[in-house]
Order: C-alpha cells, then structure tokens, then sequence
C-alpha cells in the first residue's frame, strides 16, 4: 500500500471518502502478497491492484457500496472450473480482501499513518477483518503511542503488544484473538499490516554501474546509499535524485553504519584495497545480501585475501561474487537487472532458473512477504 498513499492522502485531507481494498490472505498460488492495495476514491478513480487485474472489477464495486454503506465488507476470490465467467483468479489461488470505507470520522488515525509512512518510520495498522468486534475498526500502533479503537480494550492492549512485534520483525500477516483479547482463541481475526521502514541498500564504488544499479534498488524500494573514498567519483550529480551519496573510504563507513537483516550490499569496486577491508567487515554483520563485481580471477584473488584476513569458510559462503545471475549482461543497466534479479532470488528464495523449466506454483505463499 505505500505506492499509493499519496493518492490516498490527497483524497483525505480534501475529505473525499474512498474505498480501501487490501489482501489480508492468501493461498497456493495467488499474484500479490497480504498488504497489496487497491482504492477507488473520488470520481471512480482507480489507484493500486489487489491480483493484478483477475479481481479488480469486482473489488471495485465492492468499494463502491462501502463508501455509499459506510460498512465494510471481507470477500474471498478463488478459482471455480465450475463457472468459467465467475470472477476469480486464473491462477489457482484464492484472495481474501477486506474493503473498508476511509473518511477522517471513520478512521482519524490515517493521516498520522500515512505521514509516519512517507517519512520512513514504523508503524503497524490492525485493522478487525472477522468476528464479533467491529470489522473494519483499525488500531494504528506507533513504537511509542496507539491512536483509534477495536471497540475492546482488552482486545486492544493484546493486538498493540502483538502488533510491536510484528513492526520489530517488519512483518505483516493476520492474527486470532477472544472477543477481549484472550490468547489461543480464534473469535476475532485482526490483520496486522507493518510498514517498516524501507530496507537498505548500500553500493560501494560509484562507478557507472553504480548508479544504474543505485536506480533500480531504489525502484525495488530500498533506501539506496553510494559510498566511495573519490570525491571526483562521489558527486551527487552522478546518480538518481533521492539517492545518497557519501564520500568516505568504504570499510570505515560501514562500521559506523548499522545493517539487518533486510540490507543488501553491492561491492563495486573490484578494488583490493577497497573490497578485502570492506568485505572483511560486510561478511560479518548482518546482511540479506552480500554481493560484489569481479571477474573469476578476481574472486579467486579476493577469496585467498579474505581467507588470509581471517574470514571463515562459512562467512565466505555468505559472499555472491561474480556479483548477479547469468543474464548475459553487458551494458551497466543490464548488469543492474543481473544484480536485481539475484538480490530478489535470495530475497523469497528463488532459484534463478526460468519458470518455462519449473513446476509448480508460480507465486507461492508464504505468509506474510513485505
């Protein structure tokens, strides 16, 4: 949903309701995730996607009777070999949506949410999608304060604690309550809907390759830095609006920095001097991914130095160098695309293999991806 919160927020603030259409489940293969949104809003505008088009009709007038009802309504879309003009997925899976109407007296939390959304700070949304409490009512769950109500507060206290969690974990996904909160009961489905702050990117050696490879992880939707100890090379006017720039030698700036487990780090720089301290330091905190550019002789060059600089076996393990899956790339985009698509392979666990040469599902659950 953050793409298009500020289509939302527009139609918020002018006091325009709209209708907000968000999977909170699904199962075997299904095209989007728990968390993909759609709304309509003033003028029949169209804004987000819930499947990627097999549903959208029917949501859309869903939402349409939610903002003229002011109720909120759960709708499950599969797949039916019965009726082939039903309305479903032509995927196999099956989509659970929860459309809700939004106004600022229905839901007075939402311009506090999308602000601390746009600013990159955490935030979770609970928001009641079955049973006896009120559904559609929505708790916004701040590290440090909660606004709105489920309509219980024992409920309330138990989803705010749950909720912190899952914004700790940066992860979205449904839970099950007693209508006042009681635990291991299952009368009150709540989804939780986390948005961390986005994860980091860190490309190190501000080449041409950096900037095409800066410009698609900020597409992917990572907060990208570039860092280099060049100050010639280090020039704002190099790469994409909205990317950092820093100029420091690379190994010492990644010391100071703080990673997860969501940040990937490009080495770029096929440098020793740059890439053996820096990598030295990057293998041995936390990362999702740790990838950097060379040719085989370069890596095996690399490998002997990291071994000799104390780096483990299995910490070598960690590295993907030659950088990227085989694409076949040759210009700095391309080679960005080859970057991409192994940071997104290791990432939900893809093999890197065409899908014509696989089997089964194609978008697999996994409860909950961000």
């Amino acid at each position: 949903m953050r793409d298009i919160l500020p289509a939302l927020g527009r139609w918020y603030a002018a006091g325009e309701p709209f209708g907000l259409a968000t999977v909170v489940s699904v199962s075997r293969s299904a095209p989007r995730d728990p968390g993909a949104a759609m709304a309509v809003g003033p003028g029949d505008e169209v804004v987000g996607s819930v499947s990627g088009g097999c549903v959208e009709g029917a949501v859309f007038e869903l939402a349409q009777e939610v903002v003229a009802s002011g109720e909120a309504r759960l709708e499950t879309f599969g797949y039916s070999d019965a009726d082939a003009f039903a309305v479903g997925l032509t995927c196999g899976g099956e989509i659970t949506v929860l459309v809700r109407p939004v106004t600022p007296a229905l839901d007075p939390s939402f311009a506090a949410v999308a602000e601390t959304v746009a600013a990159g700070r955490p935030v979770t949304v609970a928001t009641v999608t079955d049973g006896p409490a009120p559904r559609g009512a929505t708790l916004a769950v701040w590290p440090d304060r909660v606004s709105g109500t489920l309509g219980a507060t024992g409920l309330e206290v138990a989803v705010t604690a749950d909720a912190r969690g899952e914004l700790a974990l940066g992860a979205t996904g449904s839970r099950h309550y007693g209508p006042h909160g009681e635990r291991r009961e299952d009368a009150v489905t709540v989804f939780l809907h986390s948005f961390a702050p986005p994860p980091r990117m860190l490309v190190f050696g501000a080449i041409d390759y950096a900037a095409a490879v800066a410009r698609i992880g900020a597409f992917l939707g990572y907060r990208v830095t570039v860092c280099d100890a060049r100050p010639v090379f280090a020039s704002p006017k190099r790469f994409p609006e909205g990317v950092e720039v820093v100029v420091d030698w690379p190994h010492r700036y990644l010391s100071g920095t703080d990673t997860d487990g969501r940040t990937v780090i490009c080495v770029l720089t096929h440098d020793p001097k740059f890439d053996v301290p820096l990598l030295v330091e990057a293998l041995r905190r936390p990362a999702a991914y740790v990838g950097a550019m060379g040719s085989r002789r370069t890596h095996e060059e690399r490998r002997r130095r990291l071994a000799e600089a104390g780096i483990s076996g299995a910490e070598l393990a960690r590295l993907r160098s030659p950088i990227g899956l085989d694409l076949g790339a040759r210009t700095p985009e391309e080679v960005a695309v080859s970057v991409a698509a192994e940071v997104v392979a290791v990432r939900w666990g893809g093999s890197g293999v065409a899908l014509t040469v696989t089997a089964g599902a194609v978008h697999p659950p996994d409860g909950g991806r961000i």
